[in-house]
């Protein structure tokens, strides 16, 4: 079956009965969305902070490729396998964007039996968070083109305007337009653009804050703009927008809770991607997940150098968190993909591509031991296609390189086939956990920090910057040279060129823009030819997905 259809089929419980048996959540705490989901209340969240914080495991993945990873299956499975050994644990997820559920990517709910429910409802609306993130970006952005339609008393320079608009689908026609036509009732006409809503500020900020006052405040001091001066910024709450923007987000900063086809809890909340932004759930869904069980899988976006990267340099940095261990998610046919085979031949056995692809996993492998200074568990993800010979090669290299692997066949056996990876991360978080360490100290310059990532991270020998970015970076670091860094960058590759694959090294990371994320509180780095909207693919998703007369939806995965 298609994993929409096991996901049709599944027995689901009551979100509220599953709230109260599994963890004592009563009903008041919860606002239901339908029987299967509901908002975690933050006051309730708030009333958990003297409990004793269980462990965090952190699941990421070699560089992607187009046959797939699974790392939010792995996520799932790995939850359910912990509660199947007898321990206490919730998983914390991101939300899908309708984006790639439309264009390429599909679905971010699992797969096969290693799934979160209800399916439809997570991969398309879900609870409307992305809608309230996307409505509050907008009013933003109509507030400023209203302020100087009427006077302009602020001296917004409109040349100068940092805040774009955002869509949650992927619209390459709309990375670059040009507003306020049709005469002065329309406004001063001016070039714009549109992000994705994950890649917008506001859902940085969702995923970073800490309470509702954090919220409004980390609101107010977004930039927006600069004044005529050149040098004046302008901020959100200079045009009293703030409290509006935060009221349109009164609901969606509480988190979301969901359930496994093995009916466990997990909390879904936020969406940013890793590639574009910083790729991780919410603060608030995690430290719930941790003060409400001992043990908590989360993800990080991406490969270790993207999600995890930013899981440690940004999240736990600013919301003070420790992860345990690393899971590394790994398959046969990513490696034999990164050894030079093609997507067509990936289901054959060839041994030589697989040696020849495993540097990229050891690459990975090396960067949680030895720059983030966690352990590392590798999941090799199960295709049936997989043959003996290739599953002992992979091992045995993983052996020599001292690191724990296991074969976790979550997607066709749920739970029960990731009993022996959920052991071996009992293992070591329980008698060895480890201490993170950040890839760059809070006082190196702005420059300094990216020049920290590309070299110890990505392997690259240079970094180069248009003279504009380099500027911008120099007069940021008095205000700013605080903040961490957020890369965006292909994901495909360690360098800034999707088609290098495997683990390229002495090359050089290009930065062509920067921006300002003063509310989340970081700065983001673009880096060579990087999208903030992604465009469709030849063949989108979307031509294949349908409802029929009784409500049932197809091609949903």
């Amino acid at each position: 079956m298609s994993d929409i259809e096991i996901a049709q089929k599944s027995k689901m419980k009551h979100i509220l009965d599953l709230a109260q048996d599994h963890y004592g959540i009563a009903s008041r705490h919860l606002e239901p969305y339908g029987h299967y989901k509901a908002k975690l209340s933050l006051n309730y969240i708030d009333s958990l902070k003297d409990r004793a914080d269980g462990k965090l495991i952190l699941v990421t993945a070699v560089s992607p490729t187009p046959a797939g990873e699974g790392k939010t299956t792995t996520t799932v499975g790995l939850g359910d396998a912990l509660n199947r050994i007898g321990k206490k644990a919730i998983m914390c997820l991101r939300e899908p964007s309708l984006g790639p559920c439309f264009g390429m990517k599909g679905g971010a709910a699992g797969g096969g039996y290693a799934q979160v429910v209800p399916m439809e409802d997570i991969n398309l609306h879900f609870t409307g968070d992305f809608h309230a993130i996307g409505v509050a970006h907008n009013l933003l952005a109509a507030m400023i083109d209203n302020h100087i339609n009427h006077g302009n008393e602020l001296g917004i320079d409109p040349r100068r305007i940092q805040w774009k608009r955002v869509v949650d689908m992927n619209d390459r026609a709309l990375r670059k337009i040009t507003i306020g036509l049709g005469g002065a009732a329309n406004g001063y006409p001016r070039e714009g653009s549109y992000d994705i809503v994950v890649a917008s500020e506001i859902m940085a900020i969702l995923c970073l804050t800490t309470s509702r006052a954090d919220l409004k405040e980390r609101l107010g001091r977004i930039v927006i703009a600069y004044k005529t001066d050149n040098k004046t910024p302008v901020y959100a709450r200079d045009l009293k927008a703030h409290g509006a923007m935060a009221v349109l987000l009164k609901d969606a900063i509480n988190p979301n809770l969901v359930q496994t086809l093995e009916n466990n809890i997990a909390i879904l909340h936020g969406g940013p991607f890793a590639n574009i932004a910083h790729g991780c759930n919410a603060v608030t869904a995690t430290r719930a997940g941790l003060k409400l069980a001992d043990y908590v899988v989360t993800e990080g976006g991406f490969g270790a150098d993207l999600g995890a990267e930013k899981f440690i340099d940004i999240k736990s940095r600013m919301a003070d968190l420790h992860p345990a261990a690393v899971v590394l998610v790994t398959t046969l046919r990513a490696m034999k993909y990164h050894g030079g085979v093609a997507k067509a031949d990936l289901n054959n056995e060839n041994l030589t591509a697989l040696e020849a692809g495993m540097v990229n996993m050891e690459r990975h492998i090396r960067n949680i031991t030895e720059v983030y200074g966690l352990p590392c568990v590798v999941s090799l993800n199960h295709f049936t296609a997989d043959t003996d010979a290739e599953v002992d090669l992979l091992l045995k290299r993983c052996a020599a390189l001292g690191t724990k692997a296991v074969v976790a066949k979550h997607w066709a056996e749920g739970g029960a086939g990731t009993e022996a990876l959920a052991t071996a991360v009992v293992d070591i978080v329980d008698n060895k956990p480890g201490k993170h360490k950040y890839v760059y100290e809070d006082d190196a310059s702005l420059l300094e920090k990216i020049e920290a990532i590309a070299t110890k991270v990505y392997g690259a020998a240079t970094v180069s910057l248009e003279p504009k970015v380099r500027q911008q970076l120099q007069d940021w670091n008095e205000e700013y040279g605080s903040y961490p860094v957020c890369m965006a960058k292909t994901q495909m590759s360690f360098s800034t060129d999707p088609t290098a694959i495997g683990a390229p090294s002495g090359h050089n990371v290009h930065v062509s823009e920067v921006r300002l994320a003063n509310g989340a509180g970081f700065i983001v780095a673009i880096c060579g030819n990087m999208m903030t909207m992604p465009g469709l693919p030849k063949v989108p998703s979307a031509e294949r997905i349908d409802i029929d007369d009784n409500g049932n939806i197809t091609g949903l995965f």
